[in-house]
């Protein structure tokens, strides 16, 4: 990737420049956990059993944890070292929990936690082949993502996307005792053929269509979890689609209401002339309301509509 700043109308490059330590970009992530992830930091090295994580973060979407690693070099095993924090972390659910609740104040209960999206992010300046090969299945709870440094402070950041449709399950050899079969038997991702498996042919273009309209806004990419697809933008969601046999059922997030009754600055409000969108709003733990726009997709005739809407929080987003 080669970038350029305009000045009078003239390209002038941006050269590379480079993290030092693995601790300069970990600080950087740390600080930046929501903007780059739209995870919700909740501490730096948090020792559990033999290991000792760099970063423990929490996804409010999922209502899973995720740990977030930072590598500089490449000589280690994306997938062994990967499996094995899965593993610590699911014999250790109550340690993972207490320590949200300390840092954040909250009351998280072990029910409220889904253990099946639980993931593993991986930060580096680069990736070899090998790694990159080892993580190519469409169910591996792990993603990678290059970090880059350029001058005047700018920083890019990419996620290598698997395109395969193997599973991880079918290297993962017969030894039902395996590190990777026992945290697959939890931690379950899926690959959006899988959850898109039970629609009509109807329907089922009636999303690819949607899918292609959304991924030719600038920024947006496809990511899908144990119950359902989002489209996001950059790294956070624009919007949800989860599947039944009659509709894709689709969530636009409104954001945060305060108990004074004061909105977050993302606060969104949609345009809907025709009123096709209902409100679902629900109270977290912090006595804060979170709110979605719902609304319901199943033919080609709405699809201009339904766009007409998502775009309003694209723009709002960028």
């Amino acid at each position: 990737m080669q970038l350029f700043q305009i000045r009078n109308q003239q390209l002038q490059r941006i050269n590379k420049d480079s993290f030092k330590l693995e601790k300069d970009i970990q600080q950087v992530v740390e600080a930046n956990m929501e903007t780059l992830f739209g995870l919700e930091f909740v501490r730096s090295e948090f020792s559990v059993a033999d290991f000792r994580l760099d970063s423990l973060a929490y996804d409010e979407a999922n209502n899973a944890f995720v740990i977030v690693e930072y590598k500089k070099g490449s000589s280690y095993s994306v997938v062994d070292q990967g499996y094995s924090y899965l593993s610590v972390m699911l014999n250790n659910k109550a340690e993972f929990i207490l320590e949200y609740n300390e840092r954040t104040g909250k009351q998280l209960k072990r029910s409220d936690v889904d253990w099946s999206c639980s993931r593993v992010i991986f930060v580096s300046p680069s990736f070899n082949t090998y790694q990159k090969n080892s993580v190519n299945f469409k169910d591996v709870p792990f993603e990678l993502w290059e970090i880059k440094k350029f001058d005047d402070e700018i920083i890019a950041v990419e996620q290598q996307t698997s395109t395969s449709n193997e599973s991880i399950d079918n290297i993962s050899g017969s030894n039902p005792d395996s590190v990777i079969k026992s945290v697959s038997k939890e931690v379950k991702a899926k690959s959006e053929e899988e959850l898109t498996s039970g629609l009509s042919n109807e329907l089922k273009d009636v999303w690819l269509e949607l899918k292609s309209q959304l991924l030719e806004l600038p920024n947006t990419n496809v990511h899908t979890t144990q119950n359902y697809v989002s489209i996001k933008y950059d790294s956070t969601a624009l919007i949800f689609v989860r599947f039944s046999k009659k509709e894709l059922r689709c969530e636009i997030v409104r954001g945060n209401t305060n108990e004074d009754g004061s909105k977050a600055k993302t606060f969104f409000e949609i345009d809907d002339p025709k009123e096709v969108t209902k409100i679902r709003t629900w109270n977290w733990k912090s006595g804060v309301t979170g709110s979605v726009y719902t609304f319901s997709l199943s033919t080609f005739e709405q699809i201009d509509y339904r766009m007409y809407l998502i775009k309003q929080k694209y723009e709002h987003m960028s």
